[in-house]
C-alpha cells in the first residue's frame, strides 16, 4: 500500500519570468491547504540554471486529490511556457531524525 500520493507539475518558465512566477504562487489563495487529503505544497525552483520549476503537493490518496482537482477553478493567467503533470505513489520515505 502506498503511503502517499504525488502530483508533480513541471513547468518550462523563461528567465526573465521567473520572478512573476514566484510571486504568482506567493499570492496565491491557498484554498488547496483547507483540503482534505491534503498534506504538502512545494514550489522548487530549478538551481543549476535550466527553465523548468517543478510544483509538487502530497496527498493522503489518489481520491483526495482527485476531489480537488475536480472542485478547483483552474487560473487562466500564466507564465509557463509549457508543462506536464506527474504523478507518483510513494512506496518509501525517510526524514532526518
Amino acid at each position: 500500500r502506498a503511503m502517499s500520493y504525488v502530483t508533480v507539475n513541471a513547468l518550462t518558465v523563461a528567465p526573465d519570468q521567473a520572478e512573476a512566477f514566484a510571486q504568482r504562487f506567493a499570492d496565491r489563495p491557498r484554498r488547496v491547504e483547507e483540503t482534505d487529503g491534503f498534506e504538502r505544497f512545494e514550489l522548487l525552483r530549478p538551481a543549476d540554471g535550466n527553465d523548468l520549476w517543478l510544483v509538487v503537493t502530497h496527498w493522503r490518496d489518489q481520491a483526495s486529490y482527485e476531489a480537488w482537482s475536480q472542485a478547483r477553478t483552474p487560473r487562466s493567467e500564466t507564465v509557463a511556457d509549457a508543462h506536464e503533470l506527474w504523478s507518483f505513489d510513494v512506496v518509501q520515505a525517510s526524514a532526518a531524525s
